[in-house]
């Protein structure tokens, strides 16, 4: 398996990706998720997106921006038959890696508040919830945060 950036040539490749991880919410919250409906183009000239490949096939990513005091993460998807096998934890250990590497002491993340199960994985991973907000129309936002050693 290898890591690297994305470039404009990957674009369909990641939005498929994460059109089929996060179509298993979509029953749940009755409509696709912010991810779902992204413009990758943008994203991928905006932000950095890494991806996890094996033999060409796309595995996982993982999409962050770096702000003044935190690593910001935008968007973790696991292709679905590779859910459950550690790619999100790596993505994530990965994202951590970069913060530290540019001097910020915290990630920090969104999700839906109907995803019980990612919420309970980043808790897994020592993130902690720091605040709620209602999004009208398209339900709870919750955010995480993790303070990283130095």
């Amino acid at each position: 398996m290898a890591l690297r950036a994305a470039t404009l040539a990957d674009v369909p490749a990641i939005r498929a990706l994460t059109r089929a991880a996060y179509a298993k919410w979509v029953p749940l919250i009755g409509r696709e998720p912010a991810p779902m409906t992204a413009d990758y183009e943008e994203a991928v000239q905006a932000h950095r997106i890494d991806l996890l490949d094996q033999e060409g096939e796309l595995l996982a990513l993982i999409e962050t921006v770096l702000r003044e005091d935190h690593l910001w993460i935008e968007n973790v998807a696991v292709a679905p038959a590779r859910q459950g096998k550690g790619h999100g934890s790596a993505l994530l250990a990965h994202a951590e890696a970069l913060a530290r590497t540019a001097g910020r002491g915290e990630t920090r993340l969104l999700t839906n508040a109907a995803f019980t199960a990612n919420i309970a994985l980043y808790e897994r991973l020592g993130y902690a919830v720091t605040t709620r907000e209602e999004f009208p129309g398209r339900g709870i936002a919750v955010f995480m945060a993790k303070r990283l050693a130095a």
